[in-house]
């Protein structure tokens, strides 16, 4: 059975405490003394931002970055994806001369010399992402690309070969 941290949070104030009047006091107290002085009473709100002449709101900007971020990486998945179709066909015609395993061995290889191309491609779009977010580069479509690679490849070995099958085996397509 699974255990659960309990929330720790602050208890709760009885309404006849009092230790939360004087609390109260002081905050009216400082509120007004910031009024006074022609400050706001508390931290700034999203419509107080978005109020002030000349200043464009951080969030905009903020969300404009998250925008191209995810554009950039949208991009490198469709990148991806269309590499793994152009180097999984490519790999039939490339590795032809090369018989079993070495053919095998070969693919694999230059599947992923073709990935760590893409990756100094996504280098090279400047994509500024949080150090959390670093790893996105690599991982970004790495799945797709590899079972498209691998899924490409084979079928387009399948249809080059297919008229050079053994006596005995008939093909399903005439």
């Amino acid at each position: 059975m699974a255990k659960f941290k309990k929330k720790k949070s602050r208890p709760t104030p009885d309404p006849v405490d009092p230790k939360k009047e004087p609390v109260k006091e002081a905050e009216e107290g400082e509120k007004k003394d910031a009024e006074q002085a022609g400050q706001p009473a508390g931290p700034e709100t999203e419509l107080e931002k978005a109020a002030r002449p000349g200043m464009p709101p951080e969030p905009a900007a903020a969300h404009a970055e998250k925008n191209e971020n995810s554009r950039k990486l949208n991009r490198l998945f469709w990148l991806r994806v269309a590499l793994a179709v152009a180097a999984g066909t490519a790999a039939t015609f490339v590795f032809e001369g090369m018989e079993g395993e070495e053919r095998r061995w070969a693919s694999i290889a230059f599947m992923i010399i073709v990935f760590l191309v893409t990756i100094f491609i996504a280098k090279g779009m400047r994509m500024q992402l949080p150090s959390s977010d670093r790893k996105k580069i690599v991982t970004q479509g790495i799945g797709s690309y590899t079972f498209i690679y691998l899924f490409i490849w084979i079928v387009s070995y399948t249809l080059v070969n297919m008229g050079s099958a053994p006596a005995g085996i008939t093909s399903p397509i005439p």
